[in-house]
């Protein structure tokens, strides 16, 4: 598969509350044909910062709130409990999906967490 491309934007988040975000990637034929995302796996991280050493706030891995199809949508589902756990504020996130030995970096950017007044 030739390489998906990285899609740069922030997540933002509301503490407590159900998060969703659906990207469709595609190559840049004409038309543009969805990449089939059999066989790959992915892992979404959260952390306080880029290259921390520290525990992730927030890991997601498929069927564990990552979705990836064979018509190219890749799904990212956060329930309100593990939005609830992550404390309000500003970290960086970055989603990878592996096939084989090959890595992509196909989204990244900040992760920014509203915090809730309701409880």
């Amino acid at each position: 598969m030739a390489n998906p491309g990285k899609a740069v934007f922030d997540l933002e988040v509301d503490q407590g509350a159900t998060f969703s975000q659906v990207t469709l990637f595609t190559d840049s034929a004409t038309p543009p044909i969805p990449f089939n995302w059999t066989g790959y796996t992915a892992k979404l991280q959260v952390k306080q910062y880029r290259n921390s050493a520290d525990t992730a706030l927030l890991t997601l891995t498929n069927g564990s709130g990552i979705t990836l199809t064979s018509t190219g949508y890749v799904t990212v589902d956060i329930t309100a409990a593990q939005t609830e756990a992550i404390p309000a504020g500003n970290y960086q996130y970055d989603l990878e999906v592996t096939q084989g030995t090959t890595v992509y970096r196909i989204w990244e950017g900040a992760f920014i967490v509203n915090g809730q007044v309701t409880v």
